[in-house]
């Protein structure tokens, strides 16, 4: 993990901004549970047995060392959050996560990092594989082997009630908050822009670069921001915690382009076979929807795990 303080900075975000431990209710097809979803630190890969077909795939070095190290940007609810102990990461990739190492028959290892630092940090050998509802751009395929394990899109979030009456198609000359090495700071964002705007005689849409989600919505709760253009998930469930602050524009917003997300490891490496087969593994079992549906994302499962 990253420094103690670190962590207890994102928990406290987490907690504090979006009121998380007030969560009510579960998602459709769940049991209700007293327990509130950010004090949940259930194992849910537990009874989960290796899958002989990738483990037969490890390369040796993976099973002398016996575990796999993942790197999360542990800011963004409900995908990847630490639970309220302020170590526990939680949500739906720290989830699959869990289940892949099984899958593995490998214990696992969190490293908390920045968004941005990931790529580079699997690139440079430092990390084994990430699973932070990354997607699959052109820029991050030339560093990255990535396999798609669930489907999300991109939305835009704004204050509630959508004062200043926007959509997806008037965000001209807006201040619009994206997160920094995200696909929509670095893709979506400049090609719907063009699309929208620049291409229409209209002034572009102005990115506002912030280092995570959790900065993105109080800018927009101060209304120091127009909007904050995000995972569709995780902005979902902003407006699901706190209604009365935030709305999602509907429909998701035209990427064109595939949005589903995938896990990342070196470009390459010996690992991407074995990986590919435990994610597919994984897609196979009932935990897989389980988690998907707890977290408020059931409509986000997939059923093969594509190597891009």
């Amino acid at each position: 993990m990253k420094t103690r303080y670190k962590i207890q900075t994102a928990a406290a975000g987490v907690a504090v901004l979006l009121a998380l431990t007030a969560c009510g209710g579960t998602a459709a097809g769940t049991q209700a549970t007293e327990i509130p979803k950010t004090q949940n630190t259930r194992d849910i890969s537990e009874g989960i047995q290796p899958d002989p077909a990738a483990v037969a795939l490890l390369p040796q070095s993976f099973k002398d060392k016996g575990e796999l190290t993942v790197a999360m940007d542990l800011s963004s609810p409900p995908t990847t959050f630490l639970a309220e102990d302020n170590v526990t990461p939680i949500g739906v990739n720290p989830d699959l996560a869990r289940l892949v190492a099984k899958k593995l028959g490998l214990k696992l290892k969190f490293e908390n990092t920045a968004f941005d630092t990931i790529v580079p940090g699997i690139d440079g050998g430092r990390y084994d594989f990430t699973a932070t509802t990354m997607w699959a751009t052109p820029e991050r395929l030339k560093v990255l082997d990535m396999i798609d394990y669930l489907k999300d899109g991109s939305s835009v979030l704004v204050a509630a009630g959508n004062p200043l009456n926007l959509t997806n198609d008037t965000l001209c000359g807006k201040n619009i908050a994206v997160t920094k090495g995200s696909a929509q700071q670095l893709e979506y964002l400049p090609n719907v822009s063009k699309w929208t705007c620049t291409s229409q005689g209209k002034p572009a849409i102005n990115g506002v670069t912030l280092p995570n989600v959790q900065d993105a919505l109080t800018q927009l709760h101060s209304k120091r921001v127009d909007g904050v253009f995000y995972d569709a998930g995780a902005l979902a469930w902003a407006q699901i915690q706190q209604p009365n602050s935030f709305t999602v524009l509907t429909p998701q917003v035209d990427t064109r382009t595939n949005t589903n997300a995938a896990m990342g490891l070196k470009k390459g490496s010996p690992l991407t076979p074995a990986l590919q087969k435990a994610i597919q593994s994984v897609l196979e079992t009932p935990e897989y929807k389980k988690s998907l549906d707890y977290w408020g994302l059931g409509a986000s499962a997939i059923t093969e795990a594509t190597i891009r």
